[in-house]
């Protein structure tokens, strides 16, 4: 008589031997696997990115071609005026993108879940500031090459235009604090993105399209302190040369330079704690 070997069959319930983490993930790695998240998943979903860019690249055609003929610029041609001014301001336009990101995901929980565990909450929405801040590089990248594809020229050394490069991108992350806090206070994208368009008009009442002297007098006092004229002066006066940044905006670049990063630091001072407190209230 013969007997049939027992079948063998897996214990369902058998934990898997993983090793246990032994300290909680640090702030730098929290922050870096968040923003690359982010980053992989604009480039998936490519569709709010590449519009912001496309946007952009028309309103500076638009300013170009149709409004150019009408302003003044003291003495210079108004591409090598409004290119920079556009560099500039790119850091709203990819601020409103930064407050739909962060709407979505607060929405869709991704936010709700980070928030369950053990890692320091201000790197959750560092990481997210990081990879708009990314984002926003390659943006004004884009936006450069379109202005030196429309005429664009500049005299500079190297030396002042990696300056005004890395005053853009400091920029970018100081008012993406800003705009990561009223998407997370909005809670959905289309709150986030009236929100956004709010701040937009701060881009008109500056000295990135037209010189603020064309504006009327009330205006000037307000259009000349404000920090997006500080950034734009300073990135069009490092692309301009200290001699012709003195007969054009009456200062040199160092002038602007230095009002432009003690506006940056406020930003993050102030809209740092105020978005990582947000984000931890919910």
């Amino acid at each position: 008589m013969t007997t049939a070997n027992p079948t063998v069959t897996a214990d369902p319930t058998r934990t898997l031997d993983l090793p246990r983490p032994t300290r909680p993930a640090g702030a730098l790695t929290t922050a870096l696997g968040v923003a690359r998240r982010t980053v992989l998943r604009n480039i998936r979903n490519p569709q709010v990115f590449v519009l912001g860019m496309v946007q952009g690249a028309m309103f500076l055609l638009i300013f170009r071609y149709v409004f150019g003929g009408a302003i003044t610029t003291n003495g210079i041609r108004y591409v090598d005026f409004l290119v920079p001014g556009f560099v500039g301001t790119g850091v709203l336009f990819a601020g409103m993108t930064s407050s739909i990101g962060a709407a979505e995901d607060l929405k869709e929980g991704f936010f709700d879940r980070l928030r369950s565990l053990p890692v320091p909450r201000i790197a959750i929405v560092s990481g997210r500031v990081v990879a708009d801040t990314i984002l926003a590089t390659i943006g004004l990248t884009v936006t450069t090459v379109v202005g030196f594809a429309m005429g664009f020229r500049t005299s500079a050394p190297l030396g002042s235009l990696l300056l005004a490069v890395a005053l853009c991108v400091f920029a970018a992350f100081a008012f993406t604090w800003m705009f990561v806090l009223l998407g997370i206070m909005a809670g959905n994208p289309q709150a986030a993105q009236g929100i956004g368009i709010l701040v937009f008009p701060l881009t008109f009442v500056s000295s990135a399209f037209v010189p603020v002297e064309s504006m009327p007098g009330w205006m000037q006092a307000f259009a000349s302190n404000q920090p997006l004229t500080m950034i734009v002066n300073a990135t069009r006066a490092f692309t301009l040369g200290d001699v012709d940044a003195v007969r054009v905006l009456g200062h040199p670049a160092s002038y602007f330079a230095v009002r432009s990063l003690f506006w940056c630091a406020l930003f993050i001072v102030v809209f740092a704690p105020l978005a990582a407190r947000r984000y931890q209230r919910g």
